[in-house]
């Protein structure tokens, strides 16, 4: 089962694949022209780890707080991924996992399971 982690919240947009026991990840500027090459990136992301999208079991997807641009934009694209292919996502936040230390992105899945975070849905948390 492999997962896509998209992080577009904050200064960075974080790309993490974890493919079996294998974990990749990549970041990019978060910037207008990334938020418009989204998409593109992904892709280019799965090809170098020669991966399709159809190879994607779940996608995690942070809901913020954070970034409106980026949170709006990796939303949509998730939404249009999981319309197309019905590949289910998870929208967490970092602040759904309180009551955990030290929080890396290739835990998200299972912190995910752990605190039972629905699939499918999306509660975005914008900054101000």
């Amino acid at each position: 089962m492999n997962k896509l982690i998209i992080d577009a919240a904050s200064e960075n947009i974080f790309l993490m694949i974890i493919k079996h026991k294998d974990v990749y990840n990549i970041s990019h500027k978060n910037s207008k022209t990334n938020y418009e090459r989204l998409v593109i990136l992904i892709n280019n992301f799965l090809n170098s780890k020669k991966l399709k999208i159809h190879n994607i079991s779940a996608i995690y997807i942070n809901r913020g707080p954070g970034s409106y641009a980026g949170i709006r934009n990796s939303l949509s694209v998730v939404k249009a991924v999981h319309l197309t292919t019905k590949i289910d996502y998870f929208c967490y936040s970092f602040s759904d996992f309180t009551s955990e230390k030290n929080i890396k992105h290739e835990n998200i899945p299972k912190l995910c399971n752990k605190f039972s975070i629905k699939k499918n849905l999306i509660n975005p948390i914008y900054m101000s």
